[in-house]
């Protein structure tokens, strides 16, 4: 089975026709010498991971790049070095292995892999993990295309916690201080390699976790262009079923051993970088992600010790480097600790209301009878704080339904708060739609605990007792509130964005007028009125085969009846499907028009000059929808018929 697999992915790129086995040192100078094309150096880190190892290779020689894989075997004792073996003779000058004493970390033998590397570019691959077949094509597409020092890939987590607020969409160059990148610390990105060492970047040796901490922070201080590729799953992070690696074992995130640990990096960044917005965005990272995450749920699974310890160093750090401009960019639960760190109970409180969920219940939705466009909208909310910790009792206030507008970063024209009566037992907010842009609006409940807010998605329950109330026309715009699927959250469609308008336009008689004019008079409505006038903007007639339209104005009377006309003399021929097409405050709405036979007159046939015109306005069978079939007839096709 191996030996198939590997000669199915047996590269081409030719190369070097030498397996190195040595221990740890530099001595590979013919293949260097013989192998100075290569574009991409993956540095492979291995230490007792057999049952994964084939397939973290396979995924590497399947790269349609010139690259080599520098395995480094830090003292496997399962069996592996046979297959690692088999791989490196079947690929000679691809697979290179380097066997070294256990280090027990992956700081050392990723440091051996660099000192092997000569790619223009490094990435590093834990043995357990694997690439996406397309991945270091993109990434290094992105690199050859902006000179990048580093490129993020997308991380695709399998029972792994991966970040994910860097990699929304591509980007070919991203600033540093203006971005999410940061928040990304693994080492598992593409890095030029010239970078690393004109800078001496290597990983800490000394620590057993957090060491592509240190690595990756001090290579972002140096790197000039930073790019992302976000369209493609480049990295695959494996969580081992046996949980043996360093990041799963029990312990392997102690808060106040990684709290001492994320020093390092943080006075290394201090070190080259200035005072400023720049630093200060850095920090935010560290004291939001490192600090603050700690005194959330690793604070409340501490015993009473470590929770002081815990605080003591959080409180060291923000006596050290919080600034002004980092507690500025810190949200109100992080602003609150930091006034609480001499107070381990009140510590415990916000890790609480930071880690529980928030529990609410959409109770009541319904339009106001008494004013026009104005929903009504009731709940409950309450939080459910963790079962497994110390229970404090916790009550809700500051209620308001916050309303913001999809597919764009909440602004002060895109987010609408709307105060509420009553409270966490039982809750209502009256929504004036007349004030919401046209859009896609969600429904969100805050409350506040403690004086710290949170935000949830308001929804209806499981069992759909609650219907979402009949689409209501407000002036010249509609709005459709409904559930979305699959989680049955609210939102309000104003505008009929991605809700069809429920609705149509129905034919009272379609009758000749002079001029070969065919006129209908009709009747439109949208949910159960009649929409107002200006809403109303065209009769459209559409050609089935070539989909041309042509529009006639359209005059509207009291109660949604319409009347319109058309020069049929002015359609060509074919096959004419009639809309009739309204301006609700979105896309526009179209209704097909519905018809009866009863109401339609008799077709019509005239001449104009040498050409015959048919004109047959019907019903369509089945739906009854109104169309009309234009015929011409000219000489030389009367004559070929005569003559058939």
């Amino acid at each position: 089975m191996t030996v198939t697999i590997l000669q199915r992915v047996r590269t081409e790129r030719g190369g070097c026709d030498i397996t190195s086995t040595e221990r740890g040192g530099r001595d590979i100078t013919s293949e260097e010498a013989i192998r100075s094309d290569v574009d991409v150096t993956v540095i492979v880190p291995l230490h007792n991971c057999r049952p994964y190892l084939d397939r973290c290779l396979t995924s590497l020689l399947i790269q349609r790049v010139a690259l080599e894989v520098v395995v480094v075997d830090d003292g496997s004792t399962d069996g592996g070095d046979a297959l690692l073996d088999l791989y490196a003779s079947c690929h000679r000058g691809v697979i290179r292995v380097v066997r070294q004493e256990a280090s027990g970390g992956a700081g050392r033998p990723r440091n051996v892999g660099l000192s092997h590397a000569r790619g223009r570019y490094v990435f590093f691959c834990d043995a357990d993990d694997y690439l996406g077949p397309q991945a270091l094509e993109r990434m290094l597409a992105m690199a050859d295309r902006n000179g990048s020092d580093i490129v993020l890939g997308k991380i695709v987590g399998h029972d792994r916690k991966v970040p994910i607020s860097m990699f929304k969409e591509n980007a070919e160059r991203v600033p540093l201080g203006d971005s999410a990148v940061y928040n990304s610390l693994s080492c598992f990105k593409l890095f030029r390699r010239e970078m690393l060492e004109r800078h001496a970047i290597r990983f800490d040796e000394t620590l057993l976790v957090g060491e592509d901490v240190v690595f990756t922070t001090h290579a972002y201080c140096h790197a000039n262009v930073i790019s992302v590729v976000a369209d493609y799953d480049c990295y695959h992070l494996v969580a081992r079923p046996d949980g043996t690696s360093i990041m799963q074992r029990q312990g392997s995130r102690d808060p106040v051993s990684w709290l001492r640990m994320i020093r390092r990096p943080i006075e290394l960044m201090l070190a080259h970088v200035r005072p400023g917005d720049l630093r200060d965005h850095l920090l935010r990272r560290h004291f939001r992600m490192d600090a603050f995450g700690n005194l959330g749920r690793p604070f409340l699974e501490a015993g009473e010790v470590e929770r002081k310890e815990i605080a003591a160093e959080v409180a060291d750090m923000c006596e050290r480097w919080l600034t002004d401009g980092v507690r500025e960019r810190l949200p109100a639960i992080d602003r609150s600790r930091i006034a609480a760190l001499q107070d381990i109970d009140r510590l415990v409180r916000l890790a609480h209301i930071e880690s529980a969920s928030v529990r609410r219940e959409l109770t009541a939705l319904g339009w106001e009878r008494e004013r026009e466009g104005r929903l009504a909208i009731s709940g409950k909310v309450a939080l459910s704080t963790l079962e497994r910790h110390d229970r404090p009792e916790i009550t809700g206030g500051d209620l308001a339904l916050v309303l913001r507008r999809r597919h764009v970063d909440p602004g002060p024209s895109d987010e609408v708060v709307v105060p509420v009566t009553g409270d966490c037992a039982g809750f209502t907010g009256i929504v004036d739609v007349t004030t919401l842009s046209s859009g896609i609006w969600d429904v969100h409940v805050s409350v506040a605990f403690e004086g710290v807010p949170r935000l949830a998605r308001l929804g209806a329950d499981g069992e759909g007792l609650i219907a979402p109330p009949a689409p209501r026309v407000v002036g010249d715009v509609v709005a459709l509130p409904y559930f979305t699927h699959p989680y049955g959250n609210l939102s309000l469609d104003i505008g009929g964005h991605v809700v069809a308008v429920p609705g149509g336009a129905r034919l009272v008689r379609a009758r000749w007028a002079a001029g070969h004019r065919l006129v209908l008079d009709g009747e439109v409505s949208v949910g159960a009125a009649a929409p107002a006038a200006d809403a109303v903007r065209s009769l459209v007639w559409r050609e089935r085969e070539s989909s041309r339209e042509r529009r006639e104005p359209v005059t509207v009377g009291a109660g949604g009846t319409f009347t319109a006309s058309q020069a049929m003399g002015r359609l060509g021929p074919g096959t004419w499907d009639a809309y009739l097409e309204l301006d609700l405050g979105g896309p526009p709405a179209r209704f097909r028009i519905e018809a009866v036979p009863e109401v339609i007159e008799q077709p019509r046939t005239w001449w104009r000059g040498a050409i015959r015109w048919s004109v047959r306005p019907y019903a369509t069978a089945g739906k009854g929808r109104f169309s009309t079939v234009v015929r011409t007839l000219g000489p030389r096709t009367f004559i070929r018929r005569i003559v058939r």
